[in-house]
């Protein structure tokens, strides 16, 4: 008795309703399923407070707290820089680790702890950082909107 061939069926009928070729678009964003619309455009691989591991988190967490004072801060890039008070390199702070109800501007005076930043681990990002002290003579915003001057 001759084996049929399985490796192909010609009959239609025959195929699993998972067999079903879907075309896949590369890359997908780290944070979901959504597939990036520009082409060139990469996924960040910078861990934000939402995608960051339950182990990093838990390090960031039990490690020093430090002080420092807002290098800059940009809302729209969602992103800025800490300069540590301490000296030293410049510390990367993204929009998702900013706690409290302020948007920071360059000198207002904050405190932090660092977390690695993958792959590498060489470099650090600052996590829960508090604005401590507005600096004096400037407007500050609410993550509202609403404009404040201090």
């Amino acid at each position: 008795m001759a084996e049929p061939d399985l490796s192909s069926p010609s009959d239609p009928s025959l195929r699993s309703p998972r067999s079903t070729s879907h075309p896949l678009s590369f890359p997908f964003l780290r944070e979901g399923s959504r597939i990036w619309e520009k082409a060139g455009e990469l996924p960040s691989p910078l861990p934000t407070k939402r995608t960051r591991t339950y182990s990093a988190t838990v390090r960031a967490n039990s490690g020093p707290v430090f002080k420092g004072v807002c290098k800059n801060f940009s809302r729209s890039q969602g992103h800025g820089h800490i300069r540590p008070a301490n000296g030293g390199e410049d510390i990367f702070v993204h929009i998702s680790d900013i706690e409290g109800e302020y948007v920071p501007v360059e000198g207002d005076e904050v405190t932090y702890k660092v977390c690695p930043i993958p792959p590498k681990n060489q470099k650090f990002q600052a996590v829960e950082v508090i604005i401590t002290h507005l600096n004096p003579g400037t407007k500050h915003e609410t993550w509202s909107g609403q404009i404040i001057s201090s």
